[in-house]
C-alpha cells in the first residue's frame, strides 16, 4: 500500500507548488542578474537555454507518446511480465528522448549537440596516438597553456572523450552516432532504476516508478547529452551491485565494480555515487558470510579502469585539481555562488518534473515513520540520491547547467514517484511539462 500516514493528495499539491514558486524564483532573479550584470552566462537562467518557441518533425511522435504514456502506462507497467519491463523501458525511453531531441530537427537536435566548440568531438583528431594524449592529457586542462582542452574535455576524466575517439576508430564518427550512443545508452537508465527498486524494494514499487521514469522531463537533457550515457553507466554499476548483494553473484559484483570504475573515468563529481553505493549496502540483505565473497570480484573489477589509465599514464587526482583551477579560470569563477546554491535545486525540480516534488515529503515521511516496509527501503536509495545532489549543490562546482550534469542523481530521484496516489494524473503534469520546455525552449544539450 501507499503510505498515508501524514501526506494527503493536497500537500502533494503544495509540494509542487513549492517547487513552481522556487522555479519561478530562479527565472525572475536570474534575468535581473544577467540583464543587470551578466555574471550568469545562461541566457533563460537558470537553464541553459533559449526562449525560442517552435514545432519539429518530432512534435507529432512526442504527442502520441505523451497521450499514450498517460493512458496506458500505468497500466501497461503494472501488467507486463517482469522480464519483458525493463527492456519495454528501456526502449519507451529511447523513443521519448528521440521524439523529444527531433522537436529541434536532426541536425540541432542530435547530430551537432556533441560537435560544438566545447564538446569532445572537436579534438578527435588529437587521440592519434592514445596512450601519449593520455601521457599529456593533464598539460591542457589549465586555460591558457597551448593546446589547451575544450571546456568539457578538460572538465572530465578522458574516458569520457575516449569513448568518442574509439567509436570514431569502428566507423561510427561523427556527431550522429555520437548522438545516438548517448541517446540509447542514455535511456538505459530507467531500466537500470527499475532493476534496483526491485531487488532493494519490491517489483510493486518498480512497476509503479516505471512510467515515471521513463516519462520524464529529464528526458529533454537526455537526448545527445553525453551525461546521459555517463547517467546509464552509473545506474547499471549500482543495479549490478542490488543483484550481486541480494543474488549474492560474483558475476554481478564483478560487472559492478568494473562500471563503478568507469564511472569515475567519464565524470569526476559522479565519485558522488558511492553515497546510493552505501544505501544499496544497508538495504542488501545477503547473508553476512556470503559478503566477504563479493568483495574480490567487486575490487577487482573497481580497479580495472584506474589501472587502465594508471599504466597509460594519466593520473585522476593531479587531472583533478588541474580541472578546480581551470573551472575558476572560466566563467564557474564569475558565476555567482549566491544565485546558484538554490537556482540549481530549481533545475533538479524542472528536470524531475512535479511529480517528484510531490512525492519527495512522502518519501522523507516514509523514512522517518517506517509504516510501509518496502516504500521505507525506496525512500533510503532517494534520499541518499538527494543527499548526493545537495553534497554537489554546495561544492560550488556544479554552478550552472545542472539540467545535465546531474541526471546521474535525476534518474534516482523521480524512483519516489512511485509513491504516489493518483499516477496517471501526476504523469499527465510530467509529460506536459517536458513538451513545454521542449517546444518553448532551444536548450543548450
Amino acid at each position: 500500500m501507499i503510505p498515508r500516514e501524514p501526506h494527503t493528495p493536497r500537500r502533494d499539491l503544495y509540494a509542487a507548488a513549492a517547487a513552481v514558486l522556487l522555479v519561478t524564483a530562479a527565472v525572475l532573479v536570474g534575468r535581473h542578474i544577467q540583464d543587470a550584470h551578466h555574471t550568469l552566462f545562461v541566457h533563460w537562467p537558470p537553464l541553459f537555454a533559449d526562449w525560442d518557441p517552435h514545432v519539429g518533425p518530432g512534435t507529432p511522435a512526442a504527442l502520441i507518446l505523451a497521450a499514450a504514456a498517460v493512458a496506458y502506462g500505468p497500466t501497461l507497467a503494472a501488467r507486463l511480465p517482469w522480464r519483458a519491463l525493463p527492456w519495454v523501458a528501456w526502449a519507451a525511453s529511447a523513443a521519448w528522448s528521440v521524439s523529444l531531441a527531433l522537436v529541434d530537427g536532426w541536425h540541432d537536435g542530435i547530430a551537432t549537440r556533441l560537435t560544438t566548440a566545447n564538446e569532445y568531438l572537436q579534438v578527435i583528431g588529437r587521440f592519434h596516438d592514445i596512450p601519449a594524449t593520455l601521457r599529456g592529457f593533464d598539460g591542457h586542462i589549465l586555460a591558457g597553456v597551448p593546446g589547451n582542452w575544450p571546456a568539457h574535455v578538460a572538465g572530465h576524466p578522458p574516458a569520457a572523450t575516449l569513448t568518442f575517439v574509439l567509436l570514431d576508430r569502428i566507423g561510427l564518427g561523427g556527431g550522429g552516432w555520437a548522438g545516438m550512443w548517448c541517446v540509447v545508452l542514455g535511456a538505459s537508465a530507467s531500466a537500470a532504476v527499475l532493476v534496483a527498486v526491485r531487488a532493494l524494494a519490491d517489483e510493486r514499487l518498480a512497476r509503479r516508478a516505471a512510467p515515471f521514469l521513463v516519462f520524464a522531463p529529464a528526458a529533454v537533457w537526455m537526448g545527445s547529452s553525453a551525461d546521459a550515457y555517463f547517467a546509464a553507466v552509473a545506474a547499471w554499476a549500482l543495479a549490478c551491485l542490488a543483484l550481486a548483494l541480494t543474488r549474492r553473484s560474483l558475476l554481478w559484483a564483478a560487472a559492478s565494480g568494473l562500471l563503478a570504475g568507469l564511472t569515475g573515468y567519464l565524470s569526476y563529481g559522479l565519485t558522488l555515487i558511492a553515497l546510493i553505493g552505501l544505501a544499496v549496502l544497508v538495504l542488501a540483505r545477503a547473508d553476512l558470510r556470503a559478503r566477504p565473497l563479493l568483495v574480490l570480484p567487486f575490487l577487482a573489477g573497481l580497479a580495472v579502469t584506474p589501472v587502465v589509465f594508471g599504466l597509460l599514464g594519466f593520473n585522476w587526482w593531479t587531472a583533478y585539481h588541474l580541472l578546480v583551477t581551470r573551472y575558476y579560470q572560466g566563467v564557474g569563477g564569475t558565476r555567482p555562488y549566491s544565485y546558484w546554491i538554490w537556482a540549481n535545486l530549481a533545475c533538479a525540480a524542472i528536470i524531475t518534473g512535479p511529480a517528484t516534488a510531490a512525492a519527495l515529503p512522502r518519501t522523507v515521511g516514509s523514512l522517518v515513520h517506517r509504516g510501509d516496509r518496502p516504500a521505507t527501503r525506496l525512500a533510503l536509495i532517494v534520499c541518499a540520491a538527494l543527499a548526493a545532489l545537495l553534497i554537489a549543490d554546495v561544492s560550488g562546482m556544479s554552478k550552472a547547467e545542472t539540467e545535465r550534469i546531474w541526471l546521474p542523481f535525476a534518474v534516482w530521484l523521480l524512483a519516489a514517484c512511485a509513491l504516489l496516489p493518483r499516477p496517471r494524473a501526476w504523469l499527465a503534469a510530467q509529460v506536459i511539462l517536458a513538451l513545454l520546455l521542449n517546444h518553448l525552449l532551444l536548450t543548450g544539450w
